[in-house]
C-alpha cells in the first residue's frame, strides 16, 4: 500500500458547531465542482465561490484541493460502509443469494455521481485518514465475509480467508470501474455476471 502524503492533512478539526458546518459547506461545494468541471477545472477558487465563502476561510480548513478530495473518498468509502451495516445481510442463504446480495450492496454504495466517483477513482491522492479507513473497512468486511464462508455448505475454497479478500476486492474494482464508466450496459447485466462469476469461484 502506498505511503500517505502528509501534505493532505487538514489545516482544522471542527471543534464547534459552525465550524463543522462550513467544513461540510466546502466538502459539499468541492463535490459538485469537481462533477461539473473535473479536477483540473475544480480549483479551489471555484469551490470556494460555490461554498459562498472566502478562498482565505478555505484555507483554514484544506491546504489544498487533493486534501478536500482525499476527504470526499474517506467520506465515501465510510458511508458506504455504514449504509452495508445497515442494510446488508449475509445469512446464509442460497450460494447464489448470498453472492447477489453482496454484489448489489456494492453497487447501491456506488450509485452516486459518476462523474464525482471518476474524478475520486483516478485522482484521489492518499492521505494517512483515507489509508486508515480503507484498511479499517478491509479489516470489517474480511472478517464478516468470512464467517459467512466458513459456515456455507457450497462454499469450497482452499482458504477461507484468501478466498473473502479475493471476493472482496474482486467485487469493488470492478463495481468501482463499471459504475463510474460510461453506461453501455444495463446495471442489471452487469450484477448476474458479476454474481454468477464469483459463486462459479465459490463452489470451486
Amino acid at each position: 500500500m502506498p505511503s500517505a502524503d502528509r501534505r493532505l492533512e487538514p489545516r482544522r478539526k471542527p471543534r464547534q458547531v459552525r465550524a463543522e458546518l462550513t467544513r461540510d459547506r466546502i466538502l459539499t461545494a468541492a463535490a459538485h465542482v469537481f462533477a461539473e468541471h473535473g479536477y483540473a477545472s475544480g480549483t479551489t477558487n471555484r469551490i470556494a465561490e460555490r461554498a459562498r465563502i472566502s478562498i482565505g476561510s478555505l484555507y483554514q480548513y484544506f491546504p489544498n484541493k487533493d486534501a478536500i478530495l482525499a476527504e470526499l473518498l474517506v467520506q465515501h468509502i465510510d458511508r458506504g460502509a455504514r449504509t452495508s451495516a445497515d442494510t446488508l445481510d449475509l445469512s446464509p442463504g442460497t450460494l447464489e443469494a448470498t453472492v447477489r446480495e453482496l454484489v448489489r450492496d456494492a453497487i447501491d454504495s456506488h450509485r452516486d455521481d459518476p462523474r464525482l466517483l471518476r474524478v475520486m477513482i483516478e485522482e484521489a491522492p492518499v492521505s494517512q485518514e483515507l489509508l486508515d479507513t480503507i484498511g479499517r473497512h478491509e479489516k470489517l468486511r474480511t472478517a464478516q465475509l468470512r464467517e459467512i464462508l466458513t459456515r456455507h455448505p457450497d462454499i469450497h475454497v482452499g482458504d477461507v480467508t484468501m478466498a473473502a479478500e479475493l471476493v472482496l476486492l474482486t467485487v469493488e474494482i470492478n463495481t468501482h470501474k463499471f459504475m463510474a464508466g460510461p453506461r453501455t450496459t444495463p446495471v442489471e447485466t452487469f450484477e448476474t455476471e458479476l454474481v454468477a462469476m464469483v459463486t462459479r469461484y465459490l463452489r470451486g
